[in-house]
């Protein structure tokens, strides 16, 4: 079993403190700006950044579709991680300034990846697809902060 990786990232013309701010909404903006590879959205506990638990499906393919329960803490400075209850995803939020008005948020989900010829085809194409939604996600929330 082999670690998968798939790291997007954006910048943003808003400041870092906005950016982080949105990104850590998860009872308002993180809904509004997911894309529809994304279902069944539902803040179980919390709402604003650390403690809160989300719920979620991922679609990230036409037959794939992941049940996702995450716990979520910030370990520093403009940094949240989302631990996945149900798998050994983890996603890692980085928000730093950019320059003057600007930000560059960064996403990085890794997991434990099947072994076998099905692993090799998760590592080959798992990461593209995913940069793909979280692409997505990065363009709406820019279009959501940047008002």
């Amino acid at each position: 079993m082999a670690q998968v990786e798939a790291t997007t990232e954006r910048v943003i013309a808003a400041d870092a403190e906005t950016v982080f701010d949105a990104l850590a909404d998860y009872a308002e903006t993180r809904g509004r700006v997911l894309p529809g590879q994304f279902s069944e959205y539902e803040v179980r506990e919390g709402g604003d950044g650390e403690g809160t638990l989300v719920h979620w499906k991922l679609q990230a393919t036409s037959k794939r579709v992941r049940d996702c329960l995450l716990e979520v803490t910030e370990p520093t400075d403009g940094r949240l991680v989302e631990k996945d209850r149900n798998s050994s995803m983890v996603t890692t939020w980085t928000v730093t300034p950019a320059g003057e008005g600007r930000s560059k948020a960064v996403v990085s989900t890794v997991w434990n990846g099947a072994g076998g010829i099905g692993g090799f085809f998760e590592r080959t194409f798992a990461p593209k697809g995913l940069g793909r939604i979280y692409d997505e996600l990065l363009q709406n929330l820019a279009a959501e902060v940047e008002k």
